[in-house]
């Protein structure tokens, strides 16, 4: 008997004018999730800024996106602080301040177990996950997002809630990421609230390692009966960060399907 098909990803509603006259910035977001959120966001009226290392895949980015004149691409490493100073202030320029912020850049270059990762890995690995997502956070903040109110979302993983043999440092700094999403919004409340989403396996170039030629067998282990997709991770990012969230804060909402709560982890 040949095996049944995998379901197919249904997207939830595009909400219009949800975040009208407001300005986003999404961090890592020439593809994958991060391009996923900026498309949400467009589509629900947001002004909204991009960012990743390479201008070539920004550029095909803001092709695909379709909306030139409420998209603006910068160029630059997610951990350089003059970088992110330059995007807080190009997006001001072109938009107006910054109203909604997703720490989406995560780097995971090494695989293997973490008593033998390299050092030197690891603090490149720290510096762009966690001190980043603080670092970013820290620009928007203080550049009148505390006067202002506005919401920010910070991407974790569920390599973050429990071991994860062969990626275990990128799930350390993940789970810090998620302690530092309660941290900040104990201090920013109650004018911004700062959330955190912590994706399963979903289907892009950064975790292929992870479902290629394993597809089958890790979908058939989760309730949800199929792998992620960008706009599974979209939708909720969405909705933390416009006002049908207002009550929830220092929140991570676990998105992967089921795989946490049967123990189907990152391993399938």
């Amino acid at each position: 008997m040949s095996p049944s098909p995998l379901p197919a990803p249904r997207t939830g509603p595009v909400v219009p004018d949800r975040f009208a006259g407001r300005t986003a910035l999404v961090t890592g977001a020439s593809r994958g999730i991060g391009l996923g959120i900026a498309r949400r966001l467009l589509s629900e009226g947001a002004s909204v800024v991009i960012t990743a290392r390479g201008q070539e895949g920004l550029d095909e980015a803001v092709a695909e996106l379709g909306a030139p004149d409420r998209v603006l691409a910068v160029a630059g490493k997610a951990d350089d602080e003059d970088h992110q100073r330059e995007v807080v202030a190009r997006a001001e320029e072109a938009f107006g301040p910054v109203d909604l912020l997703v720490n989406n850049t995560g780097i995971n270059p090494v695989f293997g177990r973490t008593i033998d990762v390299d050092l030197a890995a690891a603090r490149k690995i720290t510096e762009v996950n966690a001190l980043g997502t603080l670092a970013w956070t820290q620009k928007v903040y203080h550049s009148g997002l505390g006067e202002r109110g506005g919401a920010v979302v910070n991407v974790a993983s569920i390599a973050g809630l429990a071991p994860s043999p062969g990626i275990g440092w990128y799930g350390a700094t993940k789970a810090l990421v998620m302690r530092l999403t309660q941290e900040l919004a104990v201090e920013v409340g109650p004018s911004v609230r700062v959330n955190a989403v912590a994706p399963g396996v979903v289907k892009t170039r950064f975790a292929e390692a992870l479902y290629t030629g394993r597809e089958e067998q890790m979908s058939a282990a989760l309730p949800a009966g199929r792998l992620g997709v960008p706009d599974d991770i979209a939708g909720p990012v969405s909705f933390l960060l416009s006002d049908d969230a207002h009550w929830i804060t220092g929140q991570t909402i676990v998105v992967d399907g089921g795989a946490h709560i049967v123990g189907a982890g990152l391993q399938g």
